[in-house]
């Protein structure tokens, strides 16, 4: 979040209103802004250099430090903040901007060679302005704000402020080789080419880190105007010949890009901002580009947007019971000048050039939202959620885990996915009869599909483990994935229990108790003549595990798992030397 300072006096000089401290804290608030912090320039500067005697003429005028959203560009200057204050306390109207076209528009023609560093540009004039010490400061100021923002830091666009009265149109956007450019940079007096351009400004505290941009590159980006004279190398400097004094009357501005939709607000930013300087205030004077092909555009567009909101949906969102001229009236205030269809509840909102921010109705909602402030809103809980809880399944998973752990059994997390062998060959199975989700471009071996079952993983611990004391029993409860095309993405989540006995001997008895202690927690009987509802086994075959040695669990008919004896080729798969019994079943229908 950018901030910018202000000078307090100039700042009410503006807004025709003196405030304390407190009182335009309470109006940015209101405005949506946060007023960080009240300071000098002798403050800031010995914060930042912590040198007092370097700060010594630093003036003690009170600065007003400001935090700005990232997206309000058109905060960044005193100017465009004095003017959405006073658009919001409803002292003015949004103010219209309007393009004056000259007796001949002034043109920027971009070579082909350009598409190699930079290939876009736009350019604008403001014309007959007036600058004072404190708007000449403002101007460099915003553009210094919107290159280290919107323009990242001049990678995405750089800024170029020219006396146009020093320089002569048409004027040529081109690339040449660093030998081939020669001028004297801003604020120097030696004539430089690319290369020792580059050099100098090497250990620039500022410029250096926009070096990079173009250094390597075999070309630089160059603006010339009719008689050759340089105007800037962008993104690095400007020419001294067109530099802007407080004596500049019409200003030349021009952009160049990576990202031209990036440039088109840049440039409606400043000259929206700084047309309230000009004789005839929010007009600006058209440039024509001539791009590579031959076509011509021109800019600044200045593109007035209108769309349509409902009253109905921005009361809806907010929470608010606000008629629809009410909420266009606050519109209005927050720079969204806005009327009420007539017969209706739709609201017809005019987004200015100044308001790139505003992409969705959700932005327009928004600052209906701080138009009315968002202490007036009535807290209420949303019809649509609940107070939190837990979810059900996972409530029941955290309490199955204490229980199987107090019965004996370590806990193991194993990996989610693992390889084709270990859920098909090592158990005795075909993966084309598995179910199973496969990873389109496996990084390894080990992770080629989704787990489809619990036990290779609790397998692969026993075997890292296996120098440890026998018995070694293992449980985990996890999600498995199974492939299903009856769902909407072609898979799902189970929920399963599996656990692993290893000993001397198989133990079945082992699992199987554990199995009838997680039922009796579960509150689930077994089911034996003429009942309903319960739990039983049933002998079945089942590759991976010992032939007469395995059984499904049926919970009221429905099976929702196995258990028993692994076999020993299993075993031997997995490199393990001793019995194991397994029981891994599906809890979901407990739930």
């Amino acid at each position: 979040m950018p901030t910018i300072g202000v000078k307090r006096d100039l700042l009410f000089e503006q807004l025709g209103q003196k405030y304390t401290d407190d009182e335009f804290q309470q109006l940015c608030f209101a405005f949506g802004l946060e007023l960080d912090e009240v300071t000098t320039e002798k403050q800031m500067l010995t914060k930042e250099q912590g040198d007092v005697a370097a700060v010594a003429d630093a003036s003690e005028e009170i600065i007003y430090r400001i935090d700005i959203p990232a997206n309000r560009y058109d905060l960044l200057c005193i100017e465009g903040l004095v003017t959405s204050l006073l658009v919001f306390q409803g002292k003015i109207k949004p103010p219209k901007f309007i393009k004056v076209e000259p007796a001949k528009r002034q043109v920027l023609k971009i070579l082909p060679e350009t598409a190699q560093i930079r290939p876009f540009a736009v350019a604008a004039v403001l014309r007959n302005i007036t600058f004072n010490k404190n708007a000449y400061d403002s101007f460099i100021e915003l553009q210094d704000k919107l290159h280290q923002n919107l323009c990242r830091k001049r990678s995405l666009v750089a800024i170029g402020t020219h006396d146009l009265d020093t320089v002569q149109g048409p004027f040529t956007y081109e690339a040449r080789t660093p030998e081939n450019i020669e001028f004297i940079p801003l604020n120097q007096t030696k004539k430089m080419n690319g290369l020792e351009l580059m050099d100098f400004y090497t250990n620039h505290a500022q410029l250096k880190q926009y070096l990079p941009i173009i250094r390597d590159s075999p070309v630089y980006p160059i603006i010339y105007d009719a008689n050759g004279v340089v105007l800037s190398l962008p993104p690095i400097i400007n020419s001294d010949h067109s530099k802007i004094t407080l004596q500049t009357r019409n200003v030349f501005i021009e952009c160049t890009a990576t990202d031209l939709t990036k440039a088109k607000i840049v440039l409606d930013t400043l000259v929206c901002m700084f047309s309230v300087h000009c004789d005839e205030k929010f007009t600006v004077e058209p440039c024509d580009v001539q791009q590579p092909d031959g076509t011509v555009v021109t800019y600044p567009q200045l593109e007035v947007r209108k769309t349509v909101i409902s009253a109905e949906k921005a009361n809806a969102y907010i929470g608010i019971q606000e008629e629809p001229a009410k909420i266009a009236d606050m519109l209005t205030r927050m720079y969204l000048e806005s009327t009420v269809e007539q017969g209706g509840s739709n609201i017809t909102v005019q987004v200015p050039p100044t308001r790139h921010d505003v992409m969705h109705a959700c932005d327009i909602y928004e600052d209906v939202a701080i138009a009315y402030g968002y202490n007036n809103i009535k807290k209420s809980l949303p019809a649509f959620m609940h107070i939190a809880k837990q979810f059900p399944l996972n409530k029941l998973t955290e309490q199955l885990r204490e229980q199987v752990a107090q019965a004996g059994f370590t806990e193991a997390i194993t990996f989610t996915l693992c390889s084709r062998d270990d859920i098909a060959r090592k158990l005795n199975k075909s993966i084309d009869s598995i179910a199973a989700v496969h990873i389109a471009n496996p990084k390894t071996l080990e992770f080629q599909v989704v787990r489809t079952t619990l036990l290779p993983g609790l397998l692969k611990t026993l075997v890292a483990n296996r120098k440890m004391p026998l018995p070694l029993k293992l449980f985990e409860i996890t999600d498995v994935v199974v492939a299903d095309d009856d769902t909407e993405v072609g898979a799902r989540n189970e929920r399963r229990l599996c656990a692993v006995n290893c000993n001397k001997t198989a133990g079945f008895e082992v699992v199987h108790g554990l199995l009838d202690r997680v039922m009796q927690l579960l509150d689930v009987p077994w089911k034996s003549g003429n009942q309903k509802h319960g739990y039983y086994l049933q002998a079945t075959d089942d590759p991976a595990y010992f032939p007469g040695r395995c059984a499904s669990i049926l919970l009221n008919g429905v099976t929702i798992g196995r258990i028993g004896v692994l076999h020993p080729t299993v075993l031997q798969a997995f490199e393990l030397t001793t019995p194991c019994s397994a029981v891994e079943f599906n809890i979901e229908p407990f739930v």
